[in-house]
């Protein structure tokens, strides 16, 4: 899992709102010791959602300028429980060095001093990945980002 994302530098975000419908949208994001991390301003549709439901799914796909079949991309898609690290921990320091290495500091800096944003860990508690026709795994692991085959299902048949 972490050779495919890692050269992706931003995932969709999957939330719920207060009436339960569905939001996507994205953000630059960090991976560390398992857990990725995303910075989000407190106005964005997201982040509300992420404040009153931790539930939210992050998903990474093939550039499609790069996939061999467009009904066949490869991509993962992962369910998490998110929380929010506090602004003034050590921790939230921790990240933003991560996350001055991984992008423009400058930018990652002006960001930082903007009081509105909030930095939070999702956590992977199950996922997928889809490789092309036939190659489905289950994310697992004691990590959580581990490939583990598929088992069952029987794959894809053609009607006539």
């Amino acid at each position: 899992m972490k050779n495919f994302i890692a050269p992706i530098k931003t995932a969709v975000i999957g939330t719920i709102d207060a009436n339960n419908h569905p939001f996507s949208s994205y953000a630059p994001y960090i991976y560390d010791d398992n857990r990725f991390y995303i910075y989000i301003s407190s106005i964005a549709t997201h982040t509300k959602n992420i404040l009153a439901n931790p539930n939210a799914s992050l998903f990474f796909a093939e550039d499609e300028s790069k996939t061999e079949n467009l009904f066949a991309r490869k991509r993962i898609s992962l369910q998490c429980i998110s929380k929010k690290i506090e602004r003034d921990s050590l921790r939230f320091e921790e990240l933003f060095a991560l996350y001055t290495q991984k992008f423009d500091p400058s930018m990652v800096e002006m960001l930082k001093k903007m009081s509105d944003f909030n930095l939070f860990e999702l956590e992977v508690f199950s996922g997928e990945a889809t490789f092309g026709f036939g190659e489905a795994y289950i994310i697992g692991g004691v990590g959580m980002n581990e490939l583990v085959p598929r088992s069952g299902g029987g794959g894809h048949h053609s009607s006539k």
